[in-house]
């Protein structure tokens, strides 16, 4: 899409304003029930689809094909990420009423990442195409890697700290417990860190993690930067909603990094053969229609067979 720099800043003022009125929303520290956190994920979900209709009606099948493509793929692997955020939310004792406040810092934090690795991985494509051969690789290797982990039952470990996140800890100091949502506290005549503040971190450079395998992911959909953007935009705007609306559902998806797993093997395997073509050799690549159709037969097939184990093992 030939999208010109005034499209560009409506639609971040667009996705700002939204962004402001979900955190005026949710400014005051609370419980957040089914009903609410229902309520506004279908919300979400609504203003995605109409996003993506309306490049259907302007761009054409195209556009929006590789639109709704990137925003599934993206929405389905923050669903795994959820995961993670239940372990930090537990390694720290996160009270309820705060962690949607943690939440929400954290898809700030995400998004201002996504954008950035979004223009990197804009200009090294447009500066070398063999750089599909290494996201394809990548997403390979991290396909295989979500078998292996799913194995091993990682979801039921307990988050462990980074050696950075460590060491900011001794270098500043945490206080003995949280202030309210306060990031710094006096504590002996000396500024430190929340425990407020450290969930923060742990959930940006737990993000920093997840955007090395999305962004690869997604520009294997499409090479438009500001479908990326918008597909990514849209599939971390609703997340702090969804991780209250699913939460207990999160550990009868049994089968979701398998379901994973296949998806990014098979875009990795479409990136090796888009570069393939993009170097001369005449191999088929695979269209948009097709993606589309694998990746939401894969996340139906994955969702069925997880909740049909889950309950025969309640059953048991």
């Amino acid at each position: 899409m030939n999208v010109s720099l005034s499209v560009w800043l409506l639609t971040v003022a667009g996705l700002c304003v939204l962004v402001a009125a979900d955190f005026f929303i949710g400014r005051k520290p609370h419980d957040v029930s089914v009903r609410e956190a229902g309520i506004w994920t279908a919300v979400w979900v609504v203003l995605a689809c109409l996003f993506g209709v309306g490049l259907l009606v302007v761009g054409g099948g195209g556009p929006g094909g590789e639109f709704f493509a990137g925003y599934i793929t993206e929405k389905s692997l923050s669903v795994d990420n959820l995961f993670v955020f239940v372990l930090i939310m537990a390694k720290f004792a996160v009270p309820s009423q705060y962690q949607q406040r943690v939440l929400m810092v954290g898809v700030l934090v995400a998004l201002v990442l996504r954008a950035a690795f979004i223009a990197a991985g804009a200009a090294i494509i447009s500066a070398f195409s063999w750089v599909f051969y290494l996201f394809g690789a990548f997403l390979i290797w991290t396909a295989w890697k979500l078998v292996q982990d799913a194995r091993k039952k990682e979801h039921e470990q307990e988050y462990e700290e980074n050696k950075l996140l460590k060491s900011i800890e001794r270098r500043f100091g945490v206080a003995d417990r949280y202030h309210g949502t306060r990031l710094w506290v006096e504590e002996n005549g000396r500024r430190v860190m929340t425990p407020m503040l450290v969930v923060i971190l742990a959930i940006g450079f737990t993000d920093i993690l997840f955007a090395l395998d999305s962004i690869p992911a997604i520009y294997g959909l499409t090479q438009d930067p500001y479908i990326v953007f918008t597909a990514n935009a849209f599939a971390l705007m609703g997340l702090r909603q969804l991780y209250f609306l699913i939460g207990g559902l999160l550990k009868k998806l049994v089968h979701l990094s398998y379901g994973l797993s296949v998806i990014l093997g098979f875009i990795g395997v479409k990136l090796v053969l888009h570069a393939l073509h993009e170097s001369g050799v005449h191999v088929p690549e695979i269209g948009i229609p097709f993606s589309l159709g694998f990746i939401v037969l894969v996340l139906a097939v994955t969702t069925a067979s997880s909740l049909w184990v889950t309950r025969r093992q309640e059953r048991a």
